[in-house]
């Protein structure tokens, strides 16, 4: 045993191979088991191997630092020495807790420079390998903190223990966003905030809730609307990307697909644990088609856990992800052309999403109806046509795509949703029906299919009051819809 941990010792002082260091770290960590008879011994290895591991760090910076300050330019065994002694920090913090070396406070300190470095647009103080190691000791050292404090419910934790991990992870959290802003921050930097912010947040979002864990409840951590979309935004310029770089082989592209699929997990996750609204999946679900193949089987999962949660949220969600592509659709080409590739690839998202609703027309009742009107208000938003006074509305051809969920209504139900249309366009249309009113008369007929054409006051019958409310926020994350007078099934 002796040999063991004078040899895990020698390794770590000598080596600064990843799989090396963790597999250390890892090895040291299985030791360190109090219910072995060797603990303690292993325990006294471990503290001597940490102190060496934290004086390290702490060497290589004062002298990387005065260097700077005697206006120096560290040489290359000073920089690799810091980032060195930094990777090393970042792996056994990962593996065993740091906390007592009190070295959390200087990580967080090189995190806050480099940022004020690319704010100012200068470059980096010290290398970004070594700002993103940072990053994961600091990541490391919160969670520690917060599992110190639960440990220790009733014991050693107190208001004074939890407001300070409270400050400190608001700090992090800050930098970190400000870093996945920051356009000259380089790739690793953005995914290594991007990472920690998606993790801590499923750490700390509902923190305080679980049975016995009440005092924890100030340090439940919800992420702002800018927080939520940054993430989106990285999201988007990171997963959603075609591989246009031809040269790179087929082993690179397979671990850049797994690494973009970790982070599209990692932002999906937040939604299906409601720490994000479920409207924020909308801006990944329009992908669906697109990106089958590399992420399919994420998005069809993070779809079935939203409807889990909150199936009208998550049908206002997916006709929020069609009116996305719809959008885009119309500001790439003047006019929407309904023959074209791009809207036919609309219809087929849509009609996966309605496959997804299921056999069981009656369990999805109200979130099939929520989604029809959203719809509607889209298709006759706005009622004129700007550029043809006596044309369609500009977004009729919405109702083609929405067409695709009609089968998911139950027969009266269709009635309601017709009487509804109707009374939104009614006045609107002309007696010589052009092509450009044709998903007009396409939707309709879907929804009187075997019944007869209702006519518009037989229709207009079966919901008596007109709907006078203002349009909700599409995708608005309330639980559920209030009885509307006009969509009452």
């Amino acid at each position: 045993l002796e040999s063991l941990l004078r040899l895990v010792q020698e390794v770590v002082d000598k080596h600064s191979d990843t799989d090396v260091l963790e597999t250390a770290a890892q090895t040291l960590e299985k030791l360190c088991d109090d219910q072995f008879p060797i603990f303690s011994r292993c325990e006294t290895n471990r503290s001597r191997l940490l102190d060496m591991v934290s004086n390290r760090y702490r060497e290589s910076l004062d002298e990387y630092t005065n260097l700077l300050t005697g206006d120096e330019e560290p040489d290359q065994d000073e920089v690799y020495a810091l980032v060195s002694s930094l990777k090393k920090v970042s792996i056994f913090y990962n593996c065993h807790d740091m906390g007592h070396w009190n070295i959390w406070s200087g990580l967080l300190e090189i995190v806050t420079r480099s940022r004020d470095c690319l704010v100012e647009k200068q470059p980096l103080w010290v290398p970004e390998e070594a700002v993103k190691y940072c990053l994961l000791g600091c990541y490391f050292g919160l969670l520690w903190d917060k599992n110190s404090l639960a440990d220790n419910l009733g014991g050693s934790t107190t208001h004074d223990s939890i407001t300070d991990l409270k400050e400190r992870l608001a700090k992090f959290m800050q930098v970190s966003k400000e870093i996945m802003g920051l356009e000259g921050a380089g790739a690793q930097l953005k995914e290594e905030a991007f990472i920690s912010i998606c993790d801590l947040l499923i750490v700390f979002g509902h923190c305080g809730e679980a049975n016995g864990q009440t005092p924890l409840k100030p340090l439940a951590f919800k992420p702002d609307e800018g927080m939520g979309v940054l993430l989106n935004i990285f999201i988007q310029d990171h997963v959603f990307i075609e591989d246009e770089d031809e040269d790179i082989d087929d082993h690179q592209k397979i671990e850049e697909l797994h690494k973009r699929r970790n982070f599209l997990a990692c932002y999906c996750k937040l939604v299906v644990y409601n720490v994000l609204p479920t409207k924020s999946a909308a801006d990944v679900l329009k992908h669906y088609v697109t990106f089958y193949n590399d992420y399919g089987d994420i998005i069809k999962a993070t779809l079935g856990k939203a409807r889990e949660n909150n199936k009208t949220n998550c049908a206002k969600t997916m006709i929020q992800s069609l009116i996305y592509k719809f959008n885009e659709l119309q500001q790439e080409v003047a006019g929407i052309d309904r023959g074209s590739e791009d809207f036919h690839a609309i219809k087929e998202l849509a009609k996966r999403f309605a496959l997804s609703f299921g056999l069981d027309a009656l369990k999805n009742r109200d979130a099939v109806a929520s989604l029809h009107r959203e719809g509607i208000l889209v298709a006759v938003n706005p009622l004129e046509n700007p550029e043809d006074p006596a044309g369609a509305p500009p977004n009729l051809a919405f109702l083609e795509i929405l067409t695709e969920f009609t089968g998911k209504l139950l027969k009266q139900d269709k009635k309601v949703v017709l009487g509804y249309l109707d009374k939104r366009v009614a006045g609107g249309v002309p007696n010589s029906r052009g092509d450009d009113w044709a998903p007009l008369n396409m939707y309709r007929n879907s929804l009187v299919h075997g019944e007869g054409d209702e006519g518009r006051s037989g229709a207009g019958h079966q919901a008596k009051r007109q709907y006078n409310r203002k349009r909700r926020r599409s995708g608005s994350d309330e639980d559920d819809d209030p009885d509307d007078e006009d969509f009452r099934m």
